[in-house]
């Protein structure tokens, strides 16, 4: 691993609340080129802008993948990576899916690690705020033919960050999407690739233009089983029991999705993993059943639903105080703030 001094840092905002999300980058980023059959060594050096040819793989074909992942600051200074070894093998789940070579998992753990002691001052003690943490490899080879490309480039970048969903209510309102779809049976939906967030856009502007926050995801093969919502997979309360949709070939196998699933059950809460249809979901909001909706990620962590809607029907959701997503989000934030000890190995401590 290589160093670069930046001999030019910037000037660091002081009031988080101005931050927003992925809006602010450090001062350094990881880079690693993958040149003749083989990843060169990393590099980390000043932030800067790329260029790239023309005919780029990645421009033509959506040849990347990308991952998310935060870094904290609690309360006794001390900053904490939280499930990063997940995150890193995801996306090379992820990029065996999209033909890119794989990276070694152990270099880019280091990497990022000694990155984040570089940046260390760029992480706020405020609650609601991280250090987010975005690496991306895409094709960099300059054929147009559809296929692999032979180059390409592993960057990471960061950002200081605030919460995702800047509404002053913090409840998010969700527009089930009944003429599109994110991504097909057997798709890319399990990787974490650009072109499954490309697919989304045209349904989030529709939504956000009628005062929706997100859109809900039906399957593509019946458009009757919920599988995420926006970016975040999603989490339901009927009668007491904590329901997701389970996983399939279209789903994200989100860090923050297992994470919940296990503070759940550690906490005594009944859990299921199964197909959820939206008739069933309204089905139990009409009796009463129905009393909690929340979609989760890493950049949101938990973000609670205040209503859905389905053409002319409509969900008001209670906006309960001391809830499941409460309970699950404060146990959660504990552990990644380092208020709560955890025994899974999730957590790392960055010595700066």
């Amino acid at each position: 691993m290589i160093i670069i001094e930046n001999k030019n840092l910037q000037t660091k905002p002081t009031d988080y609340k101005q931050l927003g999300f992925g809006k602010v980058f450090t001062d350094y980023m990881i880079m690693s080129k993958y040149q003749d059959g083989k990843w060169q060594e990393i590099v980390i050096q000043p932030f800067q802008n790329l260029s790239l040819h023309p005919a780029a793989t990645c421009l033509h074909y959506a040849q990347e993948v990308f991952e998310g992942l935060k870094a904290y600051r609690g309360d006794d200074g001390v900053i904490r990576l939280f499930r990063h070894r997940d995150n890193i093998k995801r996306l090379n789940e992820s990029c065996r899916r999209i033909c890119i070579p794989e990276v070694d998992e152990d270099a880019l753990e280091k990497a990022i690690i000694e990155i984040i002691k570089l940046e260390a001052s760029w992480i706020f003690e405020d609650e609601d705020t991280a250090l987010y943490i975005r690496p991306a490899i895409f094709g960099t080879g300059n054929e147009l033919g559809v296929h692999p490309s032979k180059e390409y480039i592993l960057c990471v970048i960061l950002s200081p960050v605030a919460k995702y969903y800047q509404n002053k209510e913090d409840y998010v309102k969700i527009k089930i999407e009944e003429h599109f779809h994110r991504v097909g049976k057997l798709g890319t939906g399990t990787a974490k690739t650009g072109g499954n967030y490309a697919s989304s856009l045209l349904s989030s502007v529709i939504a956000e233009e009628e005062g929706f926050d997100q859109v809900c995801w039906l399957d593509a093969e019946t458009s009757k089983y919920i599988e995420e919502v926006g970016s975040m997979n999603i989490f339901f309360v009927i009668k007491g029991v904590l329901i997701t949709p389970m996983l399939n070939t279209s789903i994200l196998d989100g860090i923050t999705r297992r994470s919940i699933i296990t503070l759940a059950k550690q906490m005594g809460i009944s859990v299921e993993e199964r197909k959820v249809s939206i008739d069933e979901v309204f089905a139990a909001a009409q009796c009463g059943e129905l009393t909690e909706v929340f979609g989760s990620g890493t950049a949101a962590v938990i973000s609670k639903v205040g209503m859905l809607k389905k053409a002319e029907q409509e969900i008001i959701l209670p906006r309960l105080k001391d809830g499941v997503a409460d309970i699950l989000l404060s146990q959660l934030k504990g552990i990644q703030y380092g208020r709560i000890h955890e025994d899974y190995g999730w957590i790392t401590t960055i010595q700066e």
